[in-house]
Order: C-alpha cells, then structure tokens, then sequence
C-alpha cells in the first residue's frame, strides 16, 4: 500500500472551514458578503475619486488607491471561494485552484506589508521634511514605489508557495480552513515539516516584523517632530498620520497572532476566525478609516455630486 502520494492537477481539497459550526453558516454567509460588499464599494470609490479629482493627485492618494486595489483583490482571492462553501454542502476546491489561491493570498498580503511601509514613509517626509516633499516624493518615485510593492509580493509569494505544494501528501485532503494557507497544508504532509517551516517563519520575519519596526520607526519620528512644533497645527498632522496607524495595528496585529507565534499554540478554530477578521474585516474598514471627517475627500464628494446633478 502506497503510504504517500504527491498531488496532482486531477486532485481536489476539502475546504473544511466552518463546518464544525454549521448552525453558524447562514449568518456567516450573509455576515461576510455585506462585509465583502463593503469592500468592494468603499474601495472602488476610493480608485474612482482619487483619479477623477485633481486635488487628490497627491502621493498620499496614489498609494491610498493602490492599497484599495491590493484589498480588493486580496478579499477575492479567497471570499467568493468562502461564500461558495457556506452557501452549499460543496466544499471542494481543485488543487490548481487550491495553488493559485494560495499563491495571490501569499502575493497580495506581502505586497500590503510592503506597500504600509511606504505610505509610512510619505508621512514621515510630510510631517518632518516638508520643505524637501516635492522632490522626496517625486511621481517617478512614488510610482516606483508602489511597483517595488507589488514585485516583492508576487516573486517572494512565488518561491514561497512552491515550498509549500513540493512536500508529500498523505491519502486524504481535509484543509482545516476557510481558504488555502500554508500551515493547513503543511498538517496534510505525512512527513517531517520542520525544514518547511522555517522558509513561513523566515518569510514572516522579513515582511512581517521588519515592515512593522519600520513603520514605527517613521511614526516615532513624526512623533517626535510634533512635540517639537508645540502647535494645533503639529497636532492636525498627527491626527492625519492616526488613520494610517490605525489601518496598520488592523492588518499586522491579527496576522503576527496567527504566523508569528510557535506551531504548537496555534489552535485551527482560532486562526480561521483571526484570518477571518483580516481577510473581511479589515478591508472594509480602511476606506471609511482614511475618508471618515477627510477634507480633501469630502471636498471632492461635494464636487462629483456637484457634476453629477449640474450644481
């Protein structure tokens, strides 16, 4: 009796998800697709905004639109596939899809780590170098930025999710979550993992923790250039720079709880409610985050309905 096999592209996984809480399905269905739907609307309008009014052709909105972008691909990578297994008994996914799920999961989420510590550094160079912004945050620049974002997603996501689907399955393909990650796959191995998991831990450390030291690192500068101001006006910015702040503990608190703490406290029902939160939850959050009592953006709402009914 073969003991092992490798997987194939004719193979498909079981999503368990939330089966264990069928009771709970419904409201989690109706629950996660206002939430998904939230976040397609509140980030669409964000993209549309920022590109059809001038005054928000800023550094700061460039980036605000491409981490709109980045949340609603990151959300579509893995709720549709969500909303599809709670609606019905079906709870399969092909093991190509399981790969490609797997593989933009990886790719947005660091792109998004990535793509924080950037617009941490447009507030820095607001806050302490204003004088210098113009030609800090050149447009060539910003959009190199955001192009630096989006590679190391998509290369790292690449070697990294490779690791992950080259380790040995056993018989069956019971995936105790809501989408495919790699420590749910990794249980499935009925080999020793720990050589594959160090490459998760490591790629945590890199575009987990040092993104977040940096971030605070930038935050801790402005901090310290307000004090310094002793104005309203120093205060204003820091309220500004609060809502970046606030979309960053949002993002990187629940994932440090799921993939920065050791294997053996990481309890399955847990981590899918935890992923839960950062995979509906957040993105829904960080449109209204950065407009709510947003003057530029309100200004422009007043000026798009203005067009829109000839005022």
């Amino acid at each position: 009796m073969m003991m092992e096999k490798n997987a194939s592209f004719e193979d498909f996984f079981i999503l368990l998800g939330f089966s264990n809480w069928p009771h709970l399905e419904v409201v989690l269905f109706v629950v996660i697709l206002i939430f998904y739907l939230i976040t397609l609307i509140g980030n669409l309008f964000i993209i549309i905004l920022s590109y059809l009014d001038s005054h928000l052709h800023t550094p700061m909105y460039f980036f605000l639109s491409n981490l709109s972008f980045l949340d609603i691909c990151y959300t579509t990578s893995s709720i549709p596939q969500l909303l599809v297994n709670l609606w019905g008994p079906e709870k399969t996914i092909s093991y190509a899809g399981c790969m490609v799920q797997l593989y933009f999961v990886l790719a947005l989420g660091t792109a998004e780590c990535v793509l924080l510590v950037v617009m941490s550094y447009d507030r820095y160079a607001a806050v302490c170098r204003p004088l210098h912004y113009t030609v800090l945050m050149h447009p060539r620049f910003c959009h190199l930025l955001a192009a630096a974002s989006w590679v190391s997603g998509f290369t790292t996501s690449a070697l990294h999710s490779s690791f992950t689907f080259w380790i040995p399955l056993c018989g069956h393909r019971l995936v105790d979550h809501f989408f495919c990650e790699v420590p749910a796959l990794l249980r499935l191995s009925c080999v020793d993992t720990h050589a594959n998991e160090l490459t998760p831990h490591g790629h945590e450390l890199i575009f987990v923790l040092i993104p977040l030291i940096l971030i605070l690192t930038s935050y801790g500068a402005i901090a310290w250039a307000v004090l310094s101001m002793q104005s309203t006006t120093g205060l204003q910015k820091v309220f500004a720079c609060g809502a970046h702040l606030m979309v960053v503990s949002l993002f990187f608190i629940p994932v440090m709880c799921i993939y920065l703490q050791p294997p053996s406290e990481n309890s399955p029902n847990q981590g899918k409610f935890i992923a839960l939160f950062y995979t509906v939850v957040t993105p829904s959050l960080n449109p209204l985050i950065y407009t709510l009592r947003n003057k530029d953006v309100r200004g422009a709402v007043k000026k798009l309905m203005g067009w829109e009914w000839g005022i």
